[in-house]
C-alpha cells in the first residue's frame, strides 16, 4: 500500500459533515410526489433513520444507505468508520443488520491496495455486527467515498421510531459529542494525538452494544446522532413525536479538547447548515457561551444513539453502559413554544 496516501487531502468536506444542508434536503424531499405502497410502514414522512417495509404479517425489512468522504487518512480506519456509521441507522431502529452492500467511489491513482484496505475495514465492522457483505457497486471518482446499503429484518412491534418519545421520558445519549470539530482540527493539522485517538475510537465503535443493552427496556423513541448534530436530530425527534425536549448542557458528554477547538473557530461547514435548519426552534440559556452552543450543532460522524425511555429503564441502561460516555442529558415534555430548550 502507498504509505504517503493522505485521504483527507483529497476532499473538501469529510464524514457526515459532507451531508447536504438539511434545510435544502427537506425542502426538496417535500416537493417530490409521494410514492405510496400498502407495505411501506415508514418512509420519508417522520425522518426515520431507515425505511420499514412489510414482508408478510408482522415481519418487516429495515433498510438504510449511507456513504461519505474520508475524515481520516488511514484507508482501513476510513472503511471502519464509514461502515460503523451506516450500520448505526439499523441499530437506531432497534434492529440487527443482516446483509450489506458496499458503495465505493475511488480515484484510480490510489491503487488497488488502498481500495482493498477500505473494503477490509468495512468488512471488519460488518463482521463484528454479525452481518454479511454480499455485493455492492464501485465507480471511478476523483473524490474517495465509501459506505454501505444495509438491510435488517424484525417484527414490526419491536421497531424503535424517532416518533415515539413520550412526555415524562428521559433522554439518554450513548456517545460523546465533538467528532465534527475534532475532524476539522485534524484536517488543519492542529489536533493532538490524544484527540485523534479518542475521536477514532468513538467513530469506529458500533452502536450494536448500546442497542443490545437497551433491548428488553421500554424504549419509546430512538435516533442516532450523525450529520444534523445533536440539535438537528433532537429536533426531528421532537417534531415527529409532537413534544419538546429539554436538554441539560451540563450533562451532555463531549470528546476531550472538542470545546477548545470550537472556541478557536475550528468549525465544519455542516455546523452552519445545521444552524440554519434548526433556526428558532431552540431556546438557549443566556449564560451559554458561543462555543458551547456551536458544539450542539456540530455534525457527528458515527455518533451515538439518543433514546427516549422511562427514568427507571434509563438507570438500568446506564448501569449496563458504565464503560461508555452514556449519560441522561434531558427530559421529554409537553410541546411548548420551542421544540428544544437547552439549560445550563
Amino acid at each position: 500500500m502507498k504509505q504517503d496516501v493522505k485521504l483527507t487531502e483529497m476532499v473538501s468536506t469529510s464524514g457526515c459533515a459532507a451531508k447536504l444542508a438539511p434545510k435544502t434536503l427537506h425542502r426538496v424531499l417535500e416537493s417530490l410526489p409521494r410514492m405510496e405502497s400498502s407495505r411501506l410502514v415508514e418512509g420519508f414522512s417522520n425522518s426515520e433513520d431507515a425505511l420499514i417495509y412489510r414482508i408478510e404479517g408482522d415481519l418487516v425489512c429495515v433498510q438504510t444507505v449511507d456513504f461519505f468522504p474520508p475524515m481520516v487518512d488511514d484507508p482501513f480506519t476510513f472503511g471502519q468508520v464509514a461502515a460503523a456509521n451506516a450500520l448505526s441507522d439499523i441499530y437506531a431502529m432497534g434492529c440487527k443488520p443482516s446483509v450489506a452492500m458496499n458503495l465505493l467511489c475511488i480515484p484510480s491513482c490510489l491503487g488497488d491496495d488502498v481500495m482493498r484496505q477500505i473494503l477490509l475495514g468495512g468488512q471488519s465492522k460488518v463482521q463484528e455486527a454479525g452481518a454479511v457483505i454480499a455485493g455492492g457497486h464501485t465507480i471511478a471518482d476523483p473524490t474517495p467515498k465509501y459506505g454501505l446499503c444495509v438491510t435488517g429484518f424484525a417484527r414490526e412491534a419491536g421497531i424503535w421510531k424517532n416518533s415515539g418519545a413520550v412526555e415524562g421520558d428521559v433522554l439518554v445519549l450513548t456517545k460523546a459529542i465533538g467528532t465534527g470539530v475534532i475532524n476539522t482540527a485534524i484536517k488543519a493539522r492542529m489536533a493532538s494525538e490524544g484527540a485523534l485517538r479518542e475521536v477514532t475510537a468513538s467513530m469506529t465503535a458500533l452502536n450494536r452494544y448500546a442497542r443490545d443493552f437497551a433491548m428488553g427496556l421500554d424504549v419509546h423513541g430512538a435516533t442516532d446522532i450523525t450529520g444534523f448534530g445533536l440539535l438537528g436530530h433532537a429536533l426531528e425527534m421532537a417534531q415527529a413525536s409532537e413534544v419538546s425536549l429539554h436538554l441539560d448542557y451540563s450533562r451532555i458528554p463531549f470528546l476531550a479538547e472538542a470545546l477548545e477547538y470550537a472556541r478557536l473557530g475550528l468549525l465544519p461547514e455542516g455546523l452552519y447548515n445545521n444552524m440554519k435548519f434548526i433556526g428558532d426552534n431552540v431556546e438557549f440559556d443566556s449564560e451559554l457561551k458561543r462555543e458551547q452552543r456551536d458544539m450542539l450543532y456540530d455534525p457527528q460522524t458515527s455518533g451515538g444513539l439518543l433514546l427516549s425511555l422511562p427514568s427507571k429503564d434509563a438507570e438500568i441502561l446506564l448501569d449496563r453502559l458504565s464503560d461508555c460516555h452514556a449519560s441522561v442529558i434531558g427530559t421529554v415534555t409537553k410541546h411548548s413554544k420551542k421544540r428544544i430548550i437547552v439549560s445550563l
